[in-house]
């Protein structure tokens, strides 16, 4: 009786562990490629026997990689707390004050997740130049501020939060801001975090907006300088590997930071 459910605890794990193979090799080889010197650019060997900086000491110096770093991190950061900002109150207001359409709403705001933004893209490229906004990271964040998925995602999430808690706030004194920000706001941390992480990834990673707004290089995001690069030095792979590595970094430090509390969220997710 013992046996079978050994058995397929050890095939989930296997898969598991192809699965994490599939997601980190392409990675661990994007570092390897970039920490190898020209002449051991095409070995084959797991790691190069005399790691160099060279590939990346050429990126710095070929294009404003560490200014489009900047940019783009101010961009993502910005886009991400608007986002939580925005949902925030969105579903706060949805889940706790009963009005009419408030299923209308709702229903609204999830259908327009299906918009797809490549839609809106020209409408909005119409208003930051009637708004001055072209060339700007301002013209990237405003568009963005507001996304469905993030309001879907903390919808879900307050209102499961125990009604209990918010009627017992409520017979303190405590009105809606105090009970938001006091009360919601401590105990959805680990969903906040989650939706951090997935808005910030979102942002980093944007093309068209950006390709459509900017043409300045001193306001060009790391995406923008990754297309640029690939179109001058498109045959130098380590350059490319280096530039790659150095646009990733950001995302994979703020991942290892709120790991826990995206593991959390999803884990609390899955056990409602």
């Amino acid at each position: 009786m013992t046996t079978k459910p050994a058995l397929s605890g050890l095939a989930t794990h296997a898969v598991m562990v192809l699965l994490a193979l599939v997601a980190v090799v392409p990675v661990y080889w994007m570092v390897a490629t970039a920490l190898r010197p020209e002449t051991e650019l095409f070995s084959t060997t797991l790691w190069p026997t005399r790691p160099s900086l060279e590939h990346f000491a050429y990126v710095l110096e070929v294009i404003p990689m560490l200014r489009m770093l900047w940019n783009t991190l101010l961009m993502a950061a910005a886009t991400a707390l608007a986002q939580i900002a925005t949902a925030l109150f969105a579903a706060y207001a949805l889940t706790q004050w009963r009005f009419r359409g408030s299923n209308l709403v709702h229903s609204l705001i999830a259908l327009s997740w299906l918009v797809p933004f490549q839609v809106t893209m020209i409408p909005n490229y119409v208003l930051a130049t009637k708004l001055g906004l072209l060339n700007s990271l301002t013209g990237l964040v405003l568009p963005n501020a507001a996304a469905a998925f993030a309001v879907l995602v903390l919808y879900n999430a307050m209102k499961s939060f125990p009604k209990q808690v918010i009627e017992a706030a409520r017979m303190d004194g405590a009105g809606h801001w105090r009970i938001l920000w006091q009360v919601v706001v401590p105990n959805l941390r680990a969903a906040l975090a989650s939706l951090g992480v997935l808005a910030f990834i979102s942002a980093w990673n944007e093309y068209f907006w950006p390709l459509l707004l900017i043409r300045k290089i001193d306001n060009a995001v790391v995406q923008i300088g990754l297309q640029m690069f690939m179109s001058q030095e498109g045959n130098q792979w380590g350059a490319l590997m280096a530039a790659a590595t150095l646009a990733s970094l950001p995302v994979l430090a703020i991942y290892l930071v709120l790991h826990r509390q995206v593991i959390e969220s999803f884990m609390k997710s899955g056990i409602k």
